[in-house]
């Protein structure tokens, strides 16, 4: 199937934001563009803003004058939905309610020929419900833009139960046309990446509400050492904490209140007190002017250890670390017996330190443990959490951190936290990926590629997977799954299955 003609009209309803931004991908196409919005004046200075955009990409050299201009004279505004009738493809940006929209649909089947493509970019709802009251379903398909939609380059062509197969390929291949990287995506809550996304936030609000450590800690654990483009406190507040909170009451509900998904206390009284984020001055972090953001808790300087043992078989996520001590002048000994189960470094007092397993560092046995998080890149990465078990003494303690600054790394010590803070985050993504590519929601690279752009995610989580073997995230949730019972982090059955074959080829 072939992408719409680029003669052929589209037609944008709804001037918001986002509606401006989908003209405005259209536009530089090439497509003549029609825009129409319910208030009267709002096409209209719609236009002028999306002139403005163009005004600035010319500016910027980033488009010549000649191209702006051609690309105005084929803008219009529209005042009745009746103007739209030679469009092609009708994309609808208005208010996120169900009815409102359905409605509007309807409206648009009379005006429109029976051929035109018809698109909803709602985040939230379902397609199909949108479709569900319309003549010909089978036309109708969710074409899901990120915002800024001239920016980023990810759409979720999301199918309802009755698109046509001609209908999402033809969507599909105009989104490519215009230069964005379409996935294909089954109507489910959420669609991808709003699904997968959830743990990212989720997670990190956990660690707070449990005090293990203050946001901007968080933050900068998940970007420095996850690899993280922005932590999830700086980012909803990007977003706007009643946007991000909304989205995930909608998914909890959607998915009748599954623990995967339950959402945070802490964001929610954030919203109740109109602590929105960027937009309301203030929201995890303030934003007024002069207002100092707070640092990351960041060790003191420790000295490290003359000497460390190594014990057991190293997974290969921390394989760099043995060179890497060696390389910091410390002395490494390896242990004399061959049967010790599970890899760690001691420290010279008798502590054991090791890459987290989901469980806590204080156990039921007495053993004094340190755990530390996990890491994109233990080379490249430039902070590493520690989380002591409460016996753990404070002189091996302060040789954990030594150990870590000597490898050239910032050290964020915070409580006992389960899983830490990487290592939790990343395996709940991972397990929400893999269960989602076996529910069918979209293919295995799809889900990788969504969430690497629609997101920015330093690697897709099925990729993450494969690095870090699924046995070891698996074994994460479980020792989560322990600590917090109720089923939040139980392994899906996809993860469980793959982890066991994963398991009987080694």
């Amino acid at each position: 199937m072939t992408a719409i003609d680029p003669a052929r009209a589209v037609a944008v309803v709804g001037t918001g934001t986002m509606g401006q931004g989908i003209a405005q991908v259209a536009l530089v196409a090439g497509h003549p563009v029609r825009l129409y919005d319910a208030v009267p004046g709002q096409a209209e200075e719609a236009a002028r803003a999306i002139a403005a955009r163009l005004g600035r990409l010319v500016d910027k050299g980033r488009l010549d004058a000649a191209g702006r201009d051609a690309a105005l004279a084929r803008l219009r505004p529209a005042a009745r939905l009746a103007e739209l009738a030679d469009s092609a493809l009708v994309i609808e940006a208005i208010v996120e309610r169900l009815d409102a929209k359905q409605k509007l649909f309807q409206e648009l089947e009379s005006a429109v020929a029976d051929d035109c493509l018809l698109a909803t970019n709602t985040s939230s709802l379902p397609v199909t419900a949108v479709a569900g009251a319309l003549r010909l379903p089978g036309r109708f398909v969710g074409l899901h833009f990120f915002n800024p939609a001239p920016v980023l380059p990810l759409v979720e062509v999301v199918r309802g139960r009755a698109t046509d197969d001609a209908a999402a390929e033809r969507a599909r291949a105009t989104v490519a046309a215009w230069g964005k990287t379409p996935v294909a995506c089954a109507d489910t809550p959420g669609f991808i990446v709003n699904r997968l996304a959830r743990p990212f936030y989720a997670e990190a609000f956990r660690v707070y509400e449990e005090r293990g450590a203050d946001p901007a800690t968080i933050d900068a654990v998940l970007r420095e050492s996850g690899g993280f483009a922005m932590g999830p406190f700086e980012l909803t507040d990007l977003i706007g904490q009643d946007v991000n909170d909304a989205v995930t009451r909608s998914v909890h509900e959607a998915f009748f209140h599954d623990p995967k998904f339950t959402p945070s206390l802490a964001q929610g009284r954030l919203v109740q007190a109109g602590l929105l984020g960027r937009k309301a001055g203030a929201g995890w972090f303030p934003y007024a002017d002069g207002a100092e953001r707070p640092e990351p808790s960041t060790a003191e300087p420790c000295e490290a250890p003359a000497e460390i043992g190594w014990h057991g078989p190293v997974p290969p996520v921390c394989a760099p670390l043995r060179a890497m001590i060696e390389e910091a002048g410390v002395k490494v000994v390896r242990d004399s017996t061959p049967h010790e189960p599970e890899w760690y470094i001691g420290l010279p007092g008798g502590t054991r330190l090791t890459l987290t397993k989901g469980e806590a560092a204080t156990p039921q046995n007495g053993e004094t443990t340190i755990h530390f998080d996990l890491a994109l890149d233990y080379r490249s990465c430039t902070r590493v959490a520690l989380a002591p078990s409460r016996k753990a003494p404070e002189a091996d303690v302060r040789a954990a951190v030594g150990l870590f600054q000597a490898l050239g790394k910032k050290v964020s010590v915070i409580d006992d936290v389960p899983g830490l803070i990487v290592a939790r985050t990343v395996a709940m993504l991972v397990d929400f990926a893999e269960d989602a590519a076996a529910r069918g929601v979209a293919s295995r690279e799809d889900i990788d590629t969504a969430m690497r752009l629609g997101v920015n995610y330093p690697r897709g989580p099925l990729e993450w997977g494969r690095e870090l073997g699924l046995e070891r995230i698996r074994n994460i949730l479980w020792g989560l799954d322990q600590e917090y019972p109720g089923g939040r982090y139980h392994p899906s059955l996809s993860l469980r299955r793959r982890a066991a074959v994963e398991e009987s080829l080694l």
